[in-house]
């Protein structure tokens, strides 16, 4: 496997079934990366931090890439992307925002806070593996990613 194949995708999303849907899209994309799972804002924080549960380091591998959804329990979407973005060591890391949200507002806004990308998710398995073979083709096939600082 190419290095690219090992970054490591963090997906925070609250809803288990949409979790379940997105490993198996990746799976059915045929794309090696490594899947990571949080439920909401403060377990993303919490990851990327190295806090709480994701203290040891080991367990928490620096994303290459992070899907975020919007509308999560306890932090929600935006509270998080505004404190990713305005942290130093964070900000480089992509955020791709993966909602249901369709409005223009959601949309805007994520972009004002500085999201990469905002994807509004699709209604069928079949669309999301679109979107997750895509997503795999632009974030590790074509655009270069930034190394995690002393990486």
């Amino acid at each position: 496997m190419s290095e690219r194949a090992s970054v490591v995708i963090l997906m925070a999303d609250d809803d288990p079934d949409d979790r379940e849907l997105t490993r198996e899209a990746l799976a059915e994309s045929h794309l090696a990366n490594e899947l990571r799972f949080v439920r909401d804002g403060v377990e993303l924080m919490d990851y990327l931090l190295h806090r709480g549960a994701y203290r040891d380091g080991a367990s928490a591998p620096r994303p290459g890439v992070i899907l975020l959804d919007l509308n999560m329990p306890r932090k929600d979407g935006r509270e998080a992307l505004r404190e990713i973005k305005a942290d130093p060591e964070l900000r480089a890391i992509p955020v791709v925002v993966l909602t249901t949200s369709r409005a223009e507002e959601d949309i805007a806004r994520s972009y004002e806070l500085g999201a990469n990308s905002f994807i509004s998710k699709p209604v069928t398995f079949e669309g999301l593996v679109s979107v997750v073979r895509g997503l795999g083709q632009y974030w590790f096939d074509i655009v270069e990613l930034p190394r995690a600082p002393g990486g």
